[in-house]
């Protein structure tokens, strides 16, 4: 907090206590005790006596004002003013999970010693991956697992970068950067337009035949370095299946059009810092039992 912030903290806080007590002592005590004058005030009939506050309501407003000038010198409130223990809810927070982890520590490295294949139907590593899923996944891939647009399904057989156990921990350890080069300018819009064609033709879609036949031509000539001379794709390059009708960004021919025009690219973060090799570990066994 910048210190002119503080300073102000500090005046207004001061000045409100101060302005609370002279409130509180100055209304203690009214000439002969208990009286028969009003307030004035009058409500349905009822009129409010102009009388001292009873003895234990005006000593639990001085306990109250005690407590909160104690509250501000042992912990932070007054600007940038620490407190004399020097509390923070940063260091409470990061004691309170080194002590869960350490709680933890015993079951997770039981369960890192297992295969992610042994462990993906164990009901309590999917009950623990599901909620990690929720809090670090579910933002992307949606709560169900399934995707959306840009984002791929983790729930069926379609693996862009492979769906064995040491690819999936490898994708949520290091992350993915996916890059599909625009092609717009390098081929012109009529071969875009007509490798579109010949990708929907190797979905089995009805398409021109003369422009799915040109498309096939350029297809080997620019597209099947990475995703292979059939189309069925390549996952050491991320490069996806083509032919199975799963589809990332859309499986329309404008879509497709859009995909060979101006490329593009996608980003998988990287959760090795964030998760740690345990974690990651029980999340990849439920990603992995995810699929069919």
């Amino acid at each position: 907090m910048a210190s002119h912030w503080s300073l102000w903290v500090i005046v207004l806080t001061t000045i409100t206590l101060i302005a609370l007590v002279w409130v509180l002592f100055g209304n203690r005590k009214r000439e002969g005790g208990l009286n028969e004058k009003t307030t004035g005030h009058n409500y349905d009939g009822i009129e409010e006596y102009d009388n001292p506050l009873p003895a234990w309501w005006f000593y639990m407003f001085v306990i109250t004002i005690v407590w909160g000038v104690a509250y501000l010198v042992i912990y932070p409130g007054m600007g940038n003013f620490k407190g004399v223990i020097g509390w923070t809810q940063i260091e409470q927070y990061e004691r309170e999970v080194a002590r869960a982890e350490e709680g933890y520590r015993a079951m997770r490295d039981r369960y890192l010693a297992l295969p992610v294949a042994e462990i993906a139907r164990d009901p309590s590593v999917r009950k623990m991956g599901m909620r990690m899923f929720g809090n670090n996944c579910a933002q992307c891939h949606g709560g169900d697992a399934r995707g959306s647009y840009g984002f791929p399904d983790l729930t069926d057989d379609d693996w862009i970068y492979g769906g064995t156990p040491e690819a999936i921990k490898t994708s949520i350890t290091d992350g993915r950067r996916a890059a599909m080069p625009a092609w717009g300018d390098v081929i012109g819009e009529d071969s875009v337009q007509s490798v579109t064609q010949y990708v929907l033709s190797l979905n089995g879609r009805q398409v021109d035949a003369a422009s799915a036949e040109a498309g096939a031509t350029v297809f080997a000539q620019y597209c099947a370095t990475c995703h292979g001379a059939t189309g069925e794709g390549n996952k050491l390059f991320g490069a996806p299946n083509l032919t199975n009708g799963i589809w990332l960004y859309g499986g329309t021919a404008e879509q497709i059009s859009h995909s060979i025009r101006a490329g593009r690219n996608g980003v998988m973060p990287a959760h090795n810092e964030m998760l740690g090799e345990d974690k990651i570990h029980l999340l990849a066994a439920y990603v992995y039992g995810l699929g069919k």
